[in-house]
């Protein structure tokens, strides 16, 4: 998973309070601005996209987001995670009229279309492991949401317990 080396711990969130996805999605996208990820418009942009083009995925057993904006509003490339307390409700992608319980959402901060596109195959195989979801949902401290995410291989990710521990 080549791409998720733009994962970084300052820009992860454990335990996140929101009571609803704009909110979820301004702290997120205020994070990525003032580290100096994003632009000032990439807030505004970010909240007029999910609007149009829903990013919320009903995937098994954990519902997951995954909110971007266009390039023109990103510095340098990032992804930002939060794993919440308590769920959000996001439209889905693609059924702007269904609703889907979110758990963990990573925004996605990208400069080049096609690293945004591989970026999103890595996420995909992520979110299409059950037990890597719900071991994410679960996590407690950074380093954990970093070694879930960065285990190079289906073996480790499985050797690990619910705690991220091998």
């Amino acid at each position: 998973m080549p791409q998720l080396n733009f994962l970084n711990p300052e820009l992860i969130q454990i335990d996140a309070e929101a009571e609803g996805k704009e909110e979820i999605i301004k702290k997120l996208a205020s994070l990525l601005i003032s580290k100096g990820y994003a632009k000032e418009s990439y807030l505004e942009a970010i909240l007029e996209r999910e609007k149009v083009f829903p990013t919320g995925l009903p995937t098994e057993g954990v519902g997951v987001a995954i909110p971007h904006a266009d390039i023109k509003h990103v510095i340098k490339p990032a992804i930002a995670v939060a794993i919440l307390k308590n769920p959000v409700q996001f439209n889905v992608m693609g059924n702007p009229e269904e609703k889907v319980n979110v758990k963990i959402i990573f925004m996605l901060a990208i400069t080049d279309p096609n690293v945004q596109l591989e970026l999103l195959q890595d996420l995909m195989e992520v979110f299409q492991n059950k037990e890597l979801l719900l071991k994410l949902s679960v996590s407690k401290d950074v380093d954990t949401v970093l070694r879930l995410m960065t285990a190079k291989d289906d073996d480790n990710a499985e050797k690990m317990d619910m705690a991220g521990n091998y």
